[in-house]
């Protein structure tokens, strides 16, 4: 039943149909009601209407003979009023009709006229319709059920009056009509109506089925053409053969295809001359720069023998040239992620080791500041210690620059299968705006790049490329001055991926700004 609610839910086509099945239904629930109540009470009421004029007609010829017959002896008015009677039952024999007679005064005791069929029970006729009979001057009509000794009972309607007879009194007289064959008719009328509901329902499911073909179809067919575009196919199109709105639709989603396939192409190769460029000048520019670097060490080390000025020029350049082979070494290794011809040199070896060589390498001088903490002596790991160590630097560089003079924390810790390194500072740290472009490459923090240390705003750019190779994870958590947190988690073992996090990302001094010196 899920999978088929998760389809439903899938499917356009299946939606509107299923609704406008629904509505279809629910249309014909409430249009058959309202016409079974109509055909059933215009059968009922005008059954009823009908007789209760016969009934009232024939109570009005009675009478009259009735009226004319006292002036006979006891025998022809008896003779009259018999008559009256057989006539009665033998129309309600044919009409399915009872008759009950039933005195209501008697002047002398004599000629009582009574009847009552034999299986009828007489509680069929309420005892209140009997005195409103009893009160009135008009013929009454009355819905009952008509109930019999031997437990039968049928659907049906009353229609009482009264007879005076002469020298005998003031006569009841109740017609029991059955209304098996209007409710029979009724029936017949609600199984037509629901077989026509129900065709009517099917009719419009495959019209709407109909309907929807031709609409959905062709947007199938550009969602399967989007589909080869995104995986890479960029030739797919719509296929058009008519000149309606949706054929519009085909030829526009075609130009869109061919404006896209374009710019993809331009975009592509303005990317590899790009990278060609990258590439060419960082190669092309350590010929110069080793020829350079050779010259300004010869200066450098006859710097004793100039005056402060040409000394102090001679350490600058030395500096200059070191940060612009780095920016070289950056481009480079940038180039290689661009061509994806970057390779893993995978060693077995110490990362926490490999934590502290990278931090005395780093900043000797600084060992106070920084505060390592490690989980265990020595945790091995599969992975490529150059590329570890260039992440390393890089996360804890940006941690001096930043730290405002504040201490550095380092934890390296494992679960079973990963290990991870947060460094902490507790500096100037970043907003959400800045989160967002913290990878970016040549980004940096401080826009007016006034700030006297600082990288090329390639570091972490190429520090999130080397853990993706190793197919870890590296995250970044700041606030605004109270500081930064950075957390590379690695797998084990080469050729894993990561499954779990030993190191919270926030870290839980975060609430507050802990000042360490």
């Amino acid at each position: 039943m899920l999978k088929g609610w998760v389809k439903i839910k899938q499917s356009l086509s299946l939606k509107v149909l299923l609704a406008n099945i629904l509505f279809a239904f629910v249309i014909v629930i409430v249009i058959g009601v309202i016409v079974q109540n109509r055909v059933s009470s215009t059968f009922v009421n005008e059954k009823i209407s009908i007789s209760k004029v016969e009934t009232k007609n024939a109570l009005f010829l009675a009478q009259g003979h009735f009226n004319i017959a006292r002036f006979q002896d006891d025998s022809g008015l008896n003779k009259v009023v018999q008559e009256f009677i057989t006539s009665s039952r033998e129309d309600g024999s044919l009409s399915g009709r009872e008759t009950v007679i039933l005195p209501i005064n008697n002047f002398n005791n004599r000629n009582i006229y009574q009847t009552v069929p034999t299986l009828l029970v007489l509680d069929s006729i309420p005892e209140d319709f009997r005195e409103r009979v009893r009160e009135s001057e008009e013929v009454l009509d009355k819905r009952i059920t008509i109930r019999y000794s031997d437990g039968k009972e049928h659907p049906g309607f009353l229609i009482g009056g009264k007879l005076n007879i002469p020298r005998s009194g003031i006569y009841e007289i109740y017609y029991l009509f059955k209304l098996d064959a209007q409710y029979a008719s009724v029936s017949y009328i609600t199984w037509i109506l629901i077989f026509t509901g129900l065709l009517l329902v099917l009719l419009i499911g495959l019209s709407t089925q109909f309907v929807l073909r031709q609409v959905v179809s062709p947007v199938k067919e550009a969602a399967a053409v989007a589909e080869k575009f995104t995986s890479g196919d960029l030739t797919s199109r719509m296929a058009v053969s008519s000149q309606d709105e949706l054929a519009s639709l085909g030829n526009s989603f075609n130009e869109m295809a061919v404006s896209i396939q374009q710019q993809i192409f331009r975009l592509e190769n303005l990317s590899r001359l790009q990278q060609r460029f990258v590439s060419d000048v960082s190669h092309e520019l350590r010929t110069p720069l080793t020829t350079i670097r050779m010259a300004a060490e010869v200066i450098y080390q006859q710097k004793g023998e100039f005056d402060p000025s040409i000394a102090r020029s001679s350490e600058l350049l030395i500096n200059q040239i070191d940060r612009f082979e780095l920016l070289l070494s950056d481009l480079l290794e940038v180039s290689r992620f661009d061509a994806e011809a970057a390779a893993l040199g995978v060693e077995n070896f110490d990362v926490c080791g490999l934590v502290r060589k990278t931090i005395d390498y780093l900043h000797p001088s600084k060992s106070p500041l920084i505060e390592i903490t490690v989980s265990k002596e020595q945790i091995f790991i599969e992975a490529d210690p150059r590329r570890i160590e260039r992440i390393l630097r890089n996360l804890i560089t940006n941690a001096f620059e930043h730290s405002e003079g504040k201490t550095v924390k380092v934890l390296v810790t494992e679960s079973e299968n990963e290990v991870a390194i947060g460094v902490r500072d507790f500096g100037l740290g970043f907003d959400k705006e800045d989160a967002s472009r913290l990878f970016d490459r040549f980004w940096r923090a401080d826009p007016s790049r006034a700030r006297t240390s600082g990288g090329t705003g390639l570091g972490l750019s190429i520090a999130l490329e080397d853990a993706k190779l190793h197919q870890g994870q590296l995250l970044a958590w700041g606030e605004k001055n109270k500081g930064a947190h950075f957390v590379l988690t690695l797998p084990k073992r080469h050729g894993t991926s990561v499954q779990s996090f030993p190191i919270d990302l926030i870290p839980t001094d975060s609430q507050s700004t802990l000042q360490n010196s």
